[in-house]
């Protein structure tokens, strides 16, 4: 089924769901039919329906826009955990987790999809001496994606916008391309959203949709909040997204409270998407 342009959508994680069908009541509760849905390893949203979660998926009567992956031992407890556990940062990992992302590449291919969302890790700095054997790295996902018919859209917010434009063109691989975080880019203190738009503009291959504060103090953690409610200018950013062409859908993501809150809380972002896109 194809999805019209900014269609909007939600993140199957940021609801919580255990099961398809829990998904599928969410989203006729919010008025949506667009999920990026989570791949469903045991160590990120897991389903119920296990191996028989993809054909689930498949009949349940929404659309995807694309799947989304995360790897064992990535901690988020402060950005400091998150840059040692992230991704492809650790060389240590780099094996199991490129056979991790072969099964995240399976499983998008059996959800009938041919997008795949992950975060990439902290990438080096141009001149760090771990730089050539990240980037090898990211060169292998892109070889696997590309034997599988999958593209690759690494998510922003660890690195600035001109390190991830840079990264992309020293790759020149096709299939790599960018999931544009605007808030990641403010709880990581990194960028500032409105001029990444324009910089990572021919790239961009899907959007997650959430607003976000600056931290108070160095080294932590800004503070998520509602949409329309925080630092980065949605209204604006959608804007923004529409001037440079963008034609994919808005995944509304919400990573704190409860589940009740949370799906408030999206529920209320999809009103306030409603209204920019008006």
């Amino acid at each position: 089924m194809s999805i019209e342009p900014l269609a909007i959508g939600v993140c199957s994680w940021s609801l919580q769901v255990t099961s398809v069908p829990e998904l599928k009541g969410f989203t006729d509760r919010l008025g949506v039919d667009v999920v990026q849905i989570a791949c469903g390893d045991p160590h990120h949203a897991a389903w119920a329906e296990g191996d028989g979660m993809s054909a689930a998926a498949r009949a349940a009567g929404f659309r995807m826009s694309g799947a989304m992956l995360g790897f064992p031992g990535e901690d988020y407890t402060t950005p400091q955990t998150i840059e040692k556990t992230g991704g492809f940062g650790d060389p240590a990992t780099r094996p199991e987790r490129l056979e991790r992302f072969r099964w995240g590449l399976a499983r998008t291919r059996d959800l009938g999809l041919t997008d795949l969302m992950l975060h990439a890790g902290f990438i080096p700095e141009v001149g760090d001496a771990g730089r050539k054997a990240f980037l090898d790295t990211l060169g292998r996902v892109s070889e696997l994606a590309r034997e599988a018919g999958v593209t690759v859209a690494f998510e922003t917010g660890q690195e600035s916008a001109a390190l991830l434009r840079r990264t992309l063109d020293d790759l020149r691989c096709a299939n790599l391309k960018v999931n544009f975080d605007p808030a990641n880019m403010l709880l990581y203190d990194k960028d500032d959203p409105l001029k990444a738009v324009e910089l990572l503009a021919p790239d961009i291959r899907s959007v997650h949709v959430k607003d976000a504060n600056r931290p108070t103090t160095p080294g932590a953690w800004g503070e998520e909040v509602p949409l329309g409610r925080g630092q980065t200018n949605t209204r604006e950013f959608v804007r923004a997204l529409r001037r440079v062409g963008y034609r994919g859908a808005l995944c509304i993501e919400r990573e704190v409270g409860t589940q009740e809150e949370r799906f408030r809380d999206i529920e209320h972002g999809v009103r306030f998407l409603r209204e920019c896109l008006a």
